[in-house]
C-alpha cells in the first residue's frame, strides 16, 4: 500500500517535471538563444571573479585572501565532484537531450546536448554553492540578492538549452547550498583560529568588514556583465562569430 502511494507520488513528480521542462525550455527567438548560450558559459563570469578577488584582496590580509580562495576552490570542487562524480553515475537519469521521450520535442541551441546524465545539475550545484558561501562571507544583503539572481539565471539557462529537467536544477541547487554552508562553517572556524575574522559596526562596512563601496563595485560589475551579454548576443545570433 505504502509502496503504491510512493510510486504514485513519484509518478506525479515526474509528470510535473516533464511539463515544467516543456514550459520553460527554449523560445522562438534566436536572440534569446544567444543570450542563454553566453550566460551558460563559465568564461562569461571571469571578469566578475577577478573583481571579486580584487575586492577581497583590498579588504583583507594575505592570509584572509588565501583562506578565501581556498574556500571558493573547495566549494566548487566538492559541489562538482558530488554532482558529476557521485550522484550522476549512481542515479543515471538521462538528460532531456538524450531521453527518447524528449529528444525530438525540446529546443536546443547550436546542437549542444551535454553528457548522457543530468541528475543533479553541476551548474546549479556550483553556482548555488558559491551563492551561499559568498553571501555568508560578504554579509551584504544587496550582494546576496545579486548572487542569488545570478545563480538562478545560470541554472535556468540549462533548462532553456534543454540539457536539464527542472528537477535536476532544484536538487542541484539544494546540494550546492548544503555544500556552500558546510564549507563556510569550515572557513569561519579557520578564520577564527588564524585570527583573520573581523566584525564591523560602521555603516561604511558590512558586518564582516568589507567596504560597502566595494559591494557597489561588484554590483556595477554584475550590471556591466549583463549589458555585455545582451550586446554580444546580437552578433552571435546573427552568426558573426561563435562561442
Amino acid at each position: 500500500m505504502m509502496g503504491d502511494s510512493m510510486h504514485d507520488a513519484l509518478s506525479q513528480l515526474s509528470q510535473f517535471d516533464n511539463e515544467a521542462l516543456l514550459a520553460l525550455n527554449g523560445s522562438n527567438s534566436v536572440y534569446w538563444d544567444a543570450v542563454m548560450w553566453i550566460v551558460t558559459q563559465t568564461v562569461t563570469w571571469i571578469p566578475l571573479l577577478l573583481v571579486l578577488l580584487y575586492v577581497v584582496m583590498k579588504n583583507s590580509s594575505w592570509r584572509s585572501l588565501l583562506l578565501f580562495v581556498l574556500a571558493m576552490a573547495l566549494t566548487v570542487a566538492l559541489a562538482d565532484r558530488l554532482s558529476s562524480g557521485v550522484i550522476k553515475p549512481l542515479v543515471m537519469r538521462w538528460r532531456p537531450t538524450h531521453d527518447a521521450t524528449f529528444l525530438h520535442t525540446i529546443d536546443t541551441v547550436f546542437g549542444y546536448t551535454g553528457g548522457r546524465f543530468g541528475f543533479v545539475s553541476s551548474h546549479a550545484a556550483n553556482t548555488f554553492s558559491l551563492f551561499v558561501l559568498l553571501s555568508l562571507i560578504l554579509r551584504s544583503g544587496v550582494m546576496s540578492v545579486a548572487l542569488f539572481l545570478w545563480a538562478c539565471l545560470s541554472s535556468y539557462s540549462r533548462i532553456y538549452l534543454g540539457v536539464h529537467f527542472p528537477g535536476d536544477i532544484l536538487c542541484g541547487a539544494l546540494l550546492g547550498m548544503a555544500v556552500g554552508f558546510m564549507v563556510y562553517l569550515l572557513y569561519a572556524f579557520l578564520a577564527s583560529r588564524l585570527d583573520v575574522s573581523r566584525q564591523y559596526y560602521s555603516t561604511a562596512y558590512t558586518s564582516s568588514g568589507f567596504l560597502q563601496s566595494d559591494m557597489h563595485v561588484l554590483l556595477l560589475t554584475f550590471a556591466v556583465t549583463y549589458a555585455a551579454i545582451l550586446l554580444l548576443a546580437i552578433p552571435l545570433a546573427a552568426g558573426v562569430f561563435t562561442l
